[in-house]
């Protein structure tokens, strides 16, 4: 006898239909419906927009005698960042915050991403991931690679000694000067690299921000009054001034300007900034001055930490070169040329000169 299902059963079948067809009508509202992938998050919109600092000494102040007191010596930290340093100096329209993050002595290996720690601190690029997170970065200023190979300081130092000896330093430097800026290039070139990178962790664009490459000013130069040549003021020969302060920064800002070229970052040329304003040059009176004279610090004699670093200041950016590098840095920055030069006007401030041909 055939069995025909009983109504029960034709009840759960029912059922089941209908809960299949509502599951059905469900997936495809989900599928035609749902909203696009979130795209990934950028620059933060609501942030203030801040110009970042980067690089050694040249930007982090040393030699001003103004430092945060983080960077002064506290635990071992020595980057000495000033107050008022250039970046802080600035005054960019729609810019909010001014940060630095550059480090006495760090060379292109302290920018990397990865690279070394500079007395405890990640590498620059690595910090400024984490700041384009929360801050909308608009723009990088970049001085670094004098201490890589040229070693630049050590240089002067070497050229102190030689007063002493009467035997030029230029004599050996000179030579092999060439060669020594050219290895410098492709560090540079990485490290600007690097920042980019740096950036495009926090999802940045390259249109997003402005990457600049700054050369360094002589601090030095031959025609200082002879009564200065000493331990208190410039203890240099002749010989050595006229290398250092022309060929011996000439070639470093070529080197720089080839990098930046590379990198394709902006390029300010600062080789003849300081023109008449170096270290000395005021004689009598170093209150002209923009770079300081042989500085030691007496009072951190006493100290065996603070010894090591007792003239490091010597021949750096003193506060009045800082503030008129900062305006420099201003005027190219709210331009829309590639590269210019920060040249001494005839009212004795510095003034950038877009389009300028290289020194």
């Amino acid at each position: 006898m055939r069995r025909f299902p009983t109504p029960r059963l034709r009840w759960w079948h029912a059922a089941l239909a209908v809960v299949a067809g509502a599951a059905l009508v469900v997936l495809l509202v989900v599928v035609d419906f749902a909203p696009d992938e979130e795209p990934e998050p950028g620059p933060p919109e609501d942030a203030p927009r801040t110009l970042v600092s980067i690089g050694d000494s040249t930007l982090s102040g040393d030699g001003i005698g103004e430092y945060t007191e983080t960077t002064d010596g506290l635990d071992g930290n020595w980057c000495r960042r000033s107050p008022l340093a250039a970046i802080h100096r600035t005054d960019v329209p729609g810019v909010d915050e001014t940060v630095n993050l550059a480090c006495s002595g760090a060379t292109t290996e302290h920018v990397r991403l990865g690279g070394g720690q500079r007395y405890g601190e990640p590498s620059q690029a690595e910090q400024l991931t984490e700041l384009a997170r929360t801050n909308r970065v608009v723009g990088v200023v970049v001085a670094i690679g004098a201490n890589d190979e040229p070693r630049f300081s050590s240089r002067v130092r070497d050229c102190i000694q030689a007063y002493f000896t009467e035997s030029p330093c230029s004599e050996t430097l000179a030579p092999e000067w060439s060669d020594i800026v050219a290895d410098m290039v492709p560090d540079v070139e990485a490290a600007l690299s690097d920042v980019r990178a740096a950036l495009a962790d926090a999802h940045y664009d390259t249109d997003d921000y402005q990457l600049i490459l700054q050369s360094y000013a002589p601090p030095i130069a031959p025609d200082i009054p002879e009564d200065v040549r000493d331990l208190g003021g410039c203890p240099f020969l002749t010989q050595d001034l006229e290398w250092l302060s022309s060929r011996a920064v000439t070639e470093l800002n070529d080197g720089l300007r080839a990098a930046a070229d590379a990198a394709g970052a902006r390029f300010l040329d600062l080789s003849r900034a300081s023109r008449g304003r170096e270290a000395c040059t005021g004689g009598a009176d170093p209150s002209t001055e923009w770079f300081t004279r042989l500085t030691v610090r007496f009072d951190d004699l006493d100290d065996a930490d603070r010894a090591r670093q007792a003239i490091r200041e010597s021949f750096h950016p003193n506060a009045a070169g800082h503030r008129q590098i900062g305006g420099c840095l201003t005027q190219f920055l709210t331009t829309d040329a590639q590269e210019a030069a920060c040249l001494v006007t005839d009212d004795g401030t510095l003034r950038a000169a877009p389009g300028v041909p290289g020194s």
